[in-house]
Order: structure tokens, then sequence, then C-alpha cells
């Protein structure tokens, strides 16, 4: 039997992780939220972690700080970025550091899913194409 993927979201606005993290419990995957890029390197959940959702701009480490810091500290998790302020020039930085995509805030749930599925691939026990 193998382990349920996980989805990790790291945003500092409540809503939108609690939202998140809803939407793709939705789409039958287990998901894990975080307020802030600290807290989620603190959790103990970085190796099981399948693809991470991290917000652009939180106080603290910024989604790309934290995707250069788990680079850097050998754990190549699919990120996929998500921001309520979109700039050209952050997201050309985003996907040059290896994000799998770049959505601005608020996005349709089918996008989050194909870019989770560009991230991971198809599962399982998820829904259908």
């Amino acid at each position: 039997m193998t382990e349920p993927l996980l989805i990790s979201i790291v945003d500092d606005d409540e809503m939108s992780r609690e939202a998140t993290t809803g939407l793709i419990e939705a789409f039958g995957l287990v998901a894990r939220n975080f307020a802030s890029a600290e807290a989620f390197l603190g959790s103990g959940c970085v190796p099981q972690t399948s693809c991470l959702v991290a917000d652009m701009q939180m106080p603290g480490l910024s989604g790309l700080q934290l995707h250069c810091t788990l680079i850097k500290s050998g754990h190549r998790i699919p990120v996929i970025f998500i921001t309520a302020f979109p700039d050209e020039g952050l997201r050309k930085r985003a996907l040059k550091a290896g994000a799998t995509c770049y959505l601005s805030k608020p996005f349709y749930p089918r996008v989050l899913l194909d870019c989770i599925r560009s991230a991971i691939g198809p599962w399982e026990s998820g829904p259908d194409a």
C-alpha cells in the first residue's frame, strides 16, 4: 500500500490557506497547511511533501525564498506559487527557479488541479481527467 500524497500549503492569509486546503482535499488528496515558511520548515512534513503550494509574498521568508531554501537543503519538491499581487518579473523568476505553475489569486479550481497533476502526475484516488 502506497502512502497518500501530501500537498503542503504555505500561505499567511488564513482564508486563502483554508480554502486552498479544502479544495485540495476535495480532489482526494491529503493536505496540511502552514501560516509561514518557517512553520513549514520546522514541521517535520518537508520529507513527506509531494507538492508545495506556496504564497509568493509572506512575512519572513517569501515563497521563492522558501523554495530556494528547500533546494539548498536537498529537498526538490515540486512547487506551485500563488499570489494576490501578480508581477511579471516575479513570475519569470519563479518559473526560472523551477516552479511548476505561478497562479494569481483567485484561481479556478481546475487550474490548480492541472498544476498539481503537472507537478506530481495523476494519482490513483484522484478525480477523473
